[in-house]
């Protein structure tokens, strides 16, 4: 069968094959510590699900929605969105609007599919998500990437963009907090990039948010249309319950920006999957939004505690050098180039996906390869299993880390 160009360059997901591999081993009884996921191992609060079992007595619940999502929640997360980032109400009343998706990853897809044609530049601030590379090749797009590194804790310099910058780039990524590498840009930052905004006015920002209200040091996270609301006439705002609502499972995602993005962005929803999942929607029409910073605050918490035995077990491993103080999301990532352990490999190779399979095989540790966001030779480690675990996981990464 001839398959398409445009599948055929589609990389497959080498987390969801370690992750099957990790089934296995746990089928066959052995212990593992499961440091890939992206997601809360925990419930919804317990007044989101009351709402979702409300609705299921309604026939509405089981029927379509529009396809950018009913217009009295779109409304609502508009707002959400404005309150949340202390941003005036009525800047959104006329020219903005909201497409709710199946996730967030739809929301993106959905946002480059409007904006990106053949040969057309996106630029990514890397490590970046997974997805994005993958989901701009496939509407055409190039990926131009700007590197960091861990001694700016994984921050990249604005300078470094306004260098990748040619007559092709049309959009860039701006994912903070960000995933994989559990940080998020300063205000010095967003106050350098709000300048380069203006030297550049026709670049549109897609700015993931999905962890923006997971921090657990502050300051909290900023933005930098919060400086110059003018920004906001090209940018779209990406957003999620999937995180900050423990319902990865659930697929809702959003995006708000201006209204011909938006109205482009649901003309490719309504002819792919059409409208997101009445059942939820509706339950989040009665849902009170302000109760999500209560329900974060002991995932927090713990989160800065994981944190925190972190960077005591590598300080104990004299891997201080390896460390950067992670500050939201619930990620970190280990650069295994500055360990002991990396002499057994060729510095110029990358050898994350080996490492990877090494960790799982020997220790009984998953972790996502950072190869596939654009950092080789290191890895992703989730922050949200259960401090007893995490701790016995992160004593075997060192002394793995130590061995020569």
């Amino acid at each position: 069968m001839l398959l398409s160009s445009r599948v055929k360059g589609l990389s497959y997901s080498i987390t969801m094959k370690l992750n099957e591999k990790a089934l296995d081993m746990t089928g066959e009884g052995k212990v593992i510590y499961n440091l890939s996921g992206g997601q809360l191992p925990i419930k919804p609060l317990p007044e989101f699900i009351e709402k979702i079992h409300h609705q299921l007595n309604f026939v509405k619940s089981y029927q379509y929605s529009p396809a950018a999502g009913f217009p009295t929640l779109r409304k609502k997360l508009t707002k959400y969105i404005a309150e949340s980032r202390n941003l005036p109400l009525d800047i959104f009343e006329n020219d903005f609007d909201c497409v709710i998706s199946n996730g967030s990853k739809q929301s993106i897809y959905n946002a480059l599919g409007a904006l990106v044609d053949p040969g057309d530049e996106v630029i990514l601030l890397a490590p970046y998500w997974v997805s994005y590379p993958e989901i701009i090749k496939f509407w055409g797009g190039t990926p131009q990437v700007i590197k960091s590194n861990v001694f700016d804790a994984f921050v990249p310099a604005v300078e470094d963009i306004k260098k990748c910058m040619s007559p092709r780039t049309k959009a860039i990524i701006v994912n903070s907090p960000n995933n994989p590498a559990g940080v998020h840009y300063s205000d010095a930052w967003m106050k350098d990039f709000t300048a380069f905004l203006h030297e550049y006015p026709d670049l549109v920002v897609i700015s993931d948010e999905v962890y923006s209200e997971i921090y657990y040091f502050d300051p909290r996270p900023s933005y930098f249309y919060q400086l110059d609301h003018s920004l906001l006439n090209r940018t779209i705002i990406i957003n999620a319950i999937s995180k900050t609502l423990a319902s990865t499972g659930l697929r809702l995602g959003y995006a708000v920006g201006p209204v011909p993005l938006i109205n482009a962005m649901g003309k490719i929803q309504g002819q792919s999957t059409s409208g997101p999942n009445s059942l939820v929607q509706r339950a989040l029409i009665d849902f009170d939004m302000k109760m999500i910073e209560t329900f974060l605050a002991p995932v927090k918490t713990h989160v800065r505690q994981n944190a925190e035995t972190l960077r005591e077990k590598f300080r104990e491993a004299n891997l201080g050098h390896c460390w950067y103080q992670s500050t939201s999301a619930f990620y970190f990532m280990i650069d295994f180039s500055r360990t002991p352990m990396f002499a057994r490999f060729e510095a110029d190779k990358d050898h994350s996906h080996v490492i990877a399979e090494e960790l799982l095989a020997s220790e009984g540790i998953t972790v996502v390869p950072g190869s596939d966001f654009g950092l080789p030779n290191s890895a992703r480690i989730a922050l949200v299993i259960e401090e007893v675990p995490f701790l016995e996981a992160i004593s075997k990464i060192v002394k793995y880390l130590n061995r020569t």
